[in-house]
């Protein structure tokens, strides 16, 4: 039976194998049968959903984050405003936050209410195809600084068009405190003001 996966947006990918220029196998995910399809994921190798739905074979990574750090990232993106428009994955030594491109379901009160839509009886429905298709974009990062202290460094994504890339975002500690005190100033004009 061929390895395959269904990611959130509900499309279905086999995981084929290719070749190199080299010879070196080569494994991805497609739609549909591409080379070989592979029925046995090979050691030392994982299925990975990217925030976006691209579905990958990756290697197995030594996870640095603990639980409990990650869940205080979590629990503090609970209380953001607008919570839904965010999305956290934790990478080998990091913790990284990606926020939905577009207004969201805000956005869409405002236009259906403009047309006289009542959008109330079908916000449900509506908030699942976002999470299905909404796109995200990188926008902080909390980087294990030290992992005998379990101090983290805060970064930012710089909208500057001369960096496009991340800074420092004035902060570094423990990432419970970092969480409380940086989650908060997404979506608002004082992100652009970290660094």
């Amino acid at each position: 039976m061929p390895i395959t996966y269904t990611n959130r947006k509900g499309f279905t990918y086999f995981l084929n194998k290719g070749v190199t220029k080299t010879g070196r196998p080569r494994y991805y995910f497609a739609r549909e049968r591409k080379d070989e399809l592979v029925e046995e994921i090979p050691t030392g190798y994982e299925i990975e959903e990217s925030v976006n739905a691209i579905v990958s074979l990756v290697k197995v990574r030594p996870q640095l984050i603990r639980p409990e750090e990650s869940a205080s990232v979590d629990a503090a993106l609970k209380k953001h405003p607008k919570a839904q428009n965010y999305r956290v994955t934790i990478k080998t030594d990091q913790i990284m936050i990606y926020e939905g491109i577009g207004g969201g379901m805000d956005s869409l009160r405002i236009i259906l209410g403009q047309a006289g839509l009542n959008i109330e009886t079908v916000e449900e429905r509506l908030q699942e195809e976002l999470d299905r298709y909404t796109q995200f974009t990188p926008v902080m990062r909390f980087i294990l600084d030290n992992q005998e202290t379990r101090e983290y460094q805060a970064e930012r994504w710089c909208y500057s068009g001369s960096i496009d890339d991340w800074i420092y975002a004035g902060h570094s500690g423990k990432i419970d405190k970092l969480a409380k005190k940086l989650i908060p100033k997404l979506g608002t004009d004082e992100f652009y003001e970290l660094h």
